[in-house]
């Protein structure tokens, strides 16, 4: 192989891990759930894949001989956030997780941020991104002050007007307070959440930039660039590495941006990984229990597999899996601890090869240290039970 795609569908989980009632996360299955609600999955390219052999997924057929490899994930590391599920698939497992804030964040440090600012702020509580922004949005263009505020997951937002708080302005606060956590109150992102509107009518922007802690130890990513291959970001991966282990990377706009230009990088000649997350399944509809608009954007994923298969060439290989689960059909409006599936596609590789459960999403980092010829590090590579 010379080329991997790596696609990361954010939150697209399958299924509640054997652990999953240490979070609250008992029946969780991000995608059967959908389906079940929503009528049934239409997603055909996905299907010939081996989606449904995974999982029992209603619309979705398991009879059929997938055109690759499939099988799901567990994750080893402690965690349902997106730091901690991308660090696992690129071989980096967590011992411990990232510190969460279920009360807000303590005082003392609140007081540190503030004076490092300038400004007072509000909020410092778990809270929903929509929702504390019409809870606080008012008070917040009146008086000027930040909204801080975290949820079920390690992080630390920052919710501003643009036109209140200038986006530089912003991103100065989020670097501010990415210094300020660190030791036991290291989360894993500090997140920019600008937004624009007037009260009763605000709504949050692309402008969003997260600032993730620097990985903890070597990653695959690493590995590939210290070897001299190419690592292409597209997405949030710059982010959730904090830029460490890319030769190149680029922001999207949305699931179709970073959709499109994954296909316009694979006209490209480079030799390596192109590592995608598309991110609107998570951000936009599992945090917004929006079950229809999840199927949405996966039947628009689904519409341009074709043409990410169509530009693999016979040395490329194509991995499509997840970070965790959001599902958006049940109360909670946080990520849920979940297997992720792992379908895998390329000219190369097998047809129908049931990977089955995989023990840590890192074998994802395993199969690409076997093919690169990279130090291995922990997981079980896949590759010899798929290639031809």
């Amino acid at each position: 192989m010379k080329r991997v795609v790596l696609i990361v569908l954010d939150s697209a989980g399958i299924g509640e891990l054997p652990d999953a009632y240490l979070y609250g996360d008992e029946g969780s299955n991000t995608l059967a759930n959908t389906a079940k609600q929503v009528g049934g999955f239409e997603l055909p390219n996905l299907e010939k894949l081996g989606l449904g052999k995974i999982h029992s997924i209603l619309g979705l057929k398991g009879d059929i001989k997938a055109l690759g490899a499939y099988g799901k994930m567990g994750e080893k590391s402690p965690g349902k956030d997106t730091t901690t599920g991308h660090w696992e698939i690129c071989g980096l497992i967590l011992e411990k997780p990232f510190p969460v804030y279920p009360n807000g964040f303590p005082e003392d440090l609140i007081r540190r941020f503030e004076e490092a600012i300038g400004r007072k702020t509000l909020g410092n509580k778990p809270a929903s991104g929509t929702a504390i922004i019409e809870e606080l949005g008012e008070e917040h263009m009146r008086t000027g002050y930040p909204i801080v505020y975290t949820s079920a997951d390690s992080v630390f937002q920052i919710a501003a007007h643009e036109e209140v708080i200038p986006l530089d302005e912003l991103y100065k606060m989020c670097k501010i307070a990415r210094g300020l956590l660190t030791g036991e109150h290291a989360v894993g992102r500090v997140i920019a959440r600008p937004f624009t509107g007037t009260p009763g009518n605000f709504k949050r922007t692309a402008n969003r930039h997260d600032y993730s802690l620097e990985p903890v130890g070597k990653t695959v990513l690493d590995k590939l660039v210290e070897q001299g291959y190419e690592v292409l970001g597209v997405g949030k991966i710059y982010d959730i590495f904090a830029g460490r282990g890319l030769t190149w990377h680029e922001s999207t706009k949305n699931n179709e941006d970073g959709i499109l230009k994954t296909v316009e990088l694979l006209s490209k000649e480079f030799t390596g990984l192109l590592f995608t997350n598309l991110v609107d399944f998570d951000m936009i509809y599992g945090h917004r229990n929006n079950a229809e608009g999840y199927y949405e954007a996966l039947k628009q994923f689904d519409s341009y597999l074709p043409k990410i298969m169509e530009k693999l060439r016979e040395d490329d290989l194509l991995i499509i899996t997840a970070d965790h689960g959001c599902d958006p059909t049940t109360p909670s409006t946080d990520h849920s601890r979940e297997y992720v599936p792992l379908l895998v596609y390329g000219r190369g590789v097998k047809e129908d090869v049931n990977l089955g459960i995989r023990e840590t999403f890192a074998d994802v980092a395993a199969t690409l240290e076997e093919i690169f010829g990279l130090e291995p590090g922990v997981g079980q590579s896949f590759w010899g039970e798929i290639r031809k």
